[in-house]
């Protein structure tokens, strides 16, 4: 048969829809429901289209979502949460049903109660008595879903009990919440009367203790109206489980006697009194009862530790809350900075735009006043100083970033230099005032050492003999190391050569860069600094000037600057008076 219009509909819509869109879409799904009576063939074909169109899954993954950031809220989250249960219920899938039963239902009760779990955690922290309400109408809608879910499908009793988020739940102070989740309980009990016996003897337990603690921690009559039915439900249909009850909770009866007595229920009470004193009339004795003391002292501090666990975690939500803000607020704070500089780069962009605009206003003007036999050498005019103008901008870009490259280095080749400089005359001094050590005649050899000597020379001869060699092996052996010896002479000219250029690139290097540091700002700049860039003649006769000046200086120093220079030659300048001058000075050679 074919398949519903209006779900082939939706579900289009659904697929082509932004995420935030899709639960306001689902909600359709209600009045798609309710055009079929309960029932039916055509409602069973419908919810079968539902399903196999994935609108159903799509139901469940939603109500995953943090709905206060989505459209519609949790009023949506709610509905959704009641149109799932709805289309699940009297369902028949044919293909495939063990992945339905097994995995898609126990996923839907999952996500089910994980919703309750937030409403009944924003119903709590809500100040206001109207979100309060709103926030415990969605809470109870919620759970009438999984009444009526679980009571469609009676395995997932089971599934429900033993969910953690259920254990949740129940484990509350607050009145309201928890007489809903003690109702949901009494529907199981009821839909499936066994079920406890189904569970772990752990989740058993967490139950009972919680019922049991709720008796003895408040007074509220409405709490333990609920507490004293569910406990009576549980005896009337799980025999077995009385004794668990008398064994474990040994103070129960008296409890109950006690507290409970007179508070508008004592019908149910009485009931469930009885059926506690036949169960002990069967036989106790103090050892059991002072187990059952033990057990609920245990009980009472497992509510403590769980509720004390429970408490810490709005604290762990409160710190991920906040770093999440955080995140989100840098994020803004990017997008904002990213935004303003596109809005800058925008305006300097329609700046430069219009002065260029007024710029070529500006030139056709002054074309209009000029003769029109003038215009080709204005225009030639202007064409020449405009590449002028860019290959000056282009020239000084370049200079100044190589140099900003090589400023470090540099720096670090001079300071390497100066510390070797200051090494290697310090060395020499000491080598110079290294006294002289006094002549030692060689010791004398003995006879008897001598022949010894001459003995061991004599039998090293006889065991290595020179090998012979011919007068023309002696010429050619000859010629070839006057040969190798030429060749060698050869190679350390052409590495003295080398060694020149390279000396000689990097006094030009040394004299450019600092050019370029002496040299003053653009705004500044006159006709002689460009010269000194544009000819490499005068930089060179400034610096040969001012060695030969530094020379002259020296030369003319008295006898009292040059004590420490006893040993250095006449006609020799220290490295030190000349490294000023000399340091950056281009001798010579080409680019």
């Amino acid at each position: 048969a074919a398949a519903d219009p209006r779900v082939l509909a939706l579900a289009a819509q659904v697929t082509e829809s932004k995420e935030q869109d899709i639960p306001l879409l689902l909600l359709k799904l209600k009045g798609i429901l309710n055009s079929a009576s309960l029932g039916s063939e055509e409602s069973k074909k419908i919810k079968q289209d539902i399903y196999d169109y994935d609108l159903t899954q799509y139901c469940m993954l939603v109500l995953r979502q943090d709905h206060s950031r989505l459209r519609g809220g949790w009023a949506t989250a709610a509905q959704l949460a009641e149109i799932l249960s709805h289309c699940c219920v009297g369902l028949e899938v044919k293909e495939d049903p063990e992945e339905f039963h097994n995995k898609f239902l126990p996923s839907a009760i999952d996500n089910l109660l994980f919703l309750g779990r937030r409403l009944q955690a924003r119903f709590i922290r809500t100040i206001k008595d109207e979100e309060k309400q709103d926030f415990l109408h969605w809470f109870q809608t919620v759970a009438d879903a999984i009444c009526w879910l679980f009571g469609g499908h009676i395995q997932l009793a089971a599934c429900v009990l033993q969910n953690d988020h259920f254990l949740q739940l129940l484990i509350t102070d607050d009145t309201e919440t928890a007489i809903i989740t003690m109702s949901i309980l009494h529907n199981i009990l009821r839909v499936n009367s066994s079920v406890l016996l189904q569970v772990d003897e752990e989740t058993l337990h967490s139950i009972f203790d919680e019922l049991v603690y709720k008796l003895s921690s408040t007074t509220n009559p409405v709490i333990g109206n609920a507490a004293t039915k569910l406990l009576l439900l549980v005896a009337k249909f799980c025999k077995q489980l009385v004794k668990l009850l008398t064994a474990r909770y040994k103070g129960l009866k008296q409890l109950l006697s006690k507290q409970w007595t007179g508070k508008g229920f004592d019908r149910d009470l009485s009931q469930l009194l009885d059926v506690l004193y036949l169960e002990q009339s069967n036989g106790k004795g103090e050892m059991q009862r002072q187990h059952q003391a033990a057990c609920i002292i245990q009980a009472t501090w497992r509510g403590f530790q769980t509720r004390k666990r429970l408490k810490k975690l709005p604290q762990a939500v409160t710190t991920l809350q906040r770093s999440f803000r955080a995140k989100r607020e840098q994020e803004l704070q990017h997008l904002k900075k990213q935004k303003e500089d596109e809005t800058l780069k925008l305006q300097m962009q329609l700046q430069r735009q219009r002065a260029m605009r007024l710029f070529h206003e500006r030139q056709l003007a002054v074309l209009e006043m000029i003769h029109a036999s003038q215009v080709n050498k204005y225009m030639e005019e202007m064409e020449g100083k405009s590449a002028l103008t860019i290959q000056r901008f282009w020239r000084g870009y370049r200079a100044r970033r190589n140099f900003h490259q090589q400023r470090q280095s540099l720096k670090e080749y001079k300071a390497a230099v100066v510390i070797q400089r200051a090494a290697c005359k310090f060395l020499e001094k000491q080598r110079r005032r290294r006294p002289l050590s006094p002549w030692k005649d060689p010791k004398g050899l003995t006879d008897e050492r001598r022949l010894a000597l001459q003995q061991k020379v004599d039998d090293y001869i006889k065991l290595h003999p020179a090998s012979q060699m011919s007068e023309e092996m002696s010429k050619e052996l000859h010629v070839q190391a006057q040969e190798k010896l030429a060749q060698f002479l050869l190679r350390s000219r052409l590495d003295q050569r080398a060694a020149q250029r390279r000396e000689t690139l990097l006094a030009q290097v040394n004299t450019d860069v600092e050019l370029l540091m002496n040299a003053p700002g653009l705004a500044e700049a006159t006709e002689k600094d460009l010269d000194v860039f544009m000819s490499r003649s005068i930089p060179v006769a400034t610096k040969a000037r001012q060695s030969h000046n530094t020379m002259l200086k020296y030369t003319r120093w008295p006898w009292w600057k040059k004590l420490g220079d006893e040993f250095v030659e006449d006609d020799v300048i220290p490295d030190d008076a000349l490294n000023a001058e000399l340091g950056t000075l281009f001798i010579g050679g080409k680019k």
